[in-house]
């Protein structure tokens, strides 16, 4: 259930949205333990394994498994012999709190991880497209309907609009389960823009980085740490400024 019926002080009756603990486990260990919307799980933990580099191919993760318990749920993810091996590696060299965002470290300077140069789109999006994917957006989410309480990450394909989206209190968690929906459907990330409610963060870059999304669209300014990881990557960033919509950044800046 992704959200419950309560009651105001004054009697109004309103619809919440559900916010529960998700541990998300590899191989009999927990990776990291958020606050979610529990909806849409199976494809959340993928598409946090990939978006974090826990896994470099969904083939890697050969088992899900959901279990609902008294004190939240746990989503189980199995990994193939190699990818188990580097994660095993991996825990072993980070053993500090895990949390939203920037999941699993413990140094100042993993918190701005090396990212992939992403390669420039093989289609254009022009600004009338680009406002018109930000507007379409509302009419993608039942729960914010419900709930006025969430975010949502959705694709964007040329000559198809708004092809998927998914909804989540959080708004890195809502673009982990855009990615695990878009590999499962096996539409390639790099074949459109995603398309944010929240302001554009540096997890947010970080994560299309790494799955190789070319653009990100926002309806209010970038941070600039965003910027600055975006334009070292090749990441087009496009968002509100001052009312209308802004380039950030554009492919021809990455630096080598």
């Amino acid at each position: 259930m992704t959200a419950s019926d309560w009651r105001l002080p004054g009697g109004d009756a309103v619809r919440l949205a559900e916010e529960v603990p998700v541990a998300l486990s590899f191989d009999g260990v927990t990776q990291a333990v958020m606050m979610a919307t529990p909806a849409d799980l199976e494809e959340f933990a993928l598409g946090f394994a990939l978006s974090e580099g826990l896994v470099a191919a969904p083939s890697e993760i050969v088992r899900q498994e959901i279990a609902t318990g008294k004190d939240g749920i746990e989503a189980r993810n199995w990994l193939a012999a190699p990818a188990g091996v580097r994660f095993a590696e991996r825990r072993r060299a980070t053993l500090g709190p895990v949390g939203c965002g920037l999941c699993g470290i413990e140094q100042l300077e993993q918190a701005r991880r090396p990212l992939p140069r992403v390669k420039a789109p093989r289609w254009s999006l022009s600004p009338e497209e680009a406002e018109a994917a930000l507007g379409a957006l509302r009419a993608h989410q039942p729960l914010q309907d419900e709930t006025r309480a969430v975010h949502a990450a959705a694709f964007w394909c040329p000559g198809e609009g708004l092809v998927l989206c998914r909804e989540d209190v959080g708004r890195h968690n809502a673009l982990d389960k855009l990615i695990g929906a878009l590999i499962r459907r096996e539409i390639a990330p790099d074949s459109g823009a995603l398309v944010m409610t929240s302001r554009l963060s540096v997890d947010l870059v970080q994560k299309a980085a790494t799955v190789g999304m070319p653009m990100i669209l926002g309806p209010s300014a970038p941070t600039a740490l965003a910027v600055t990881e975006a334009r070292a990557a090749g990441l087009t960033l496009i968002a509100r400024a001052r009312g209308a919509l802004a380039l950030y950044t554009a492919p021809q800046e990455a630096t080598a």
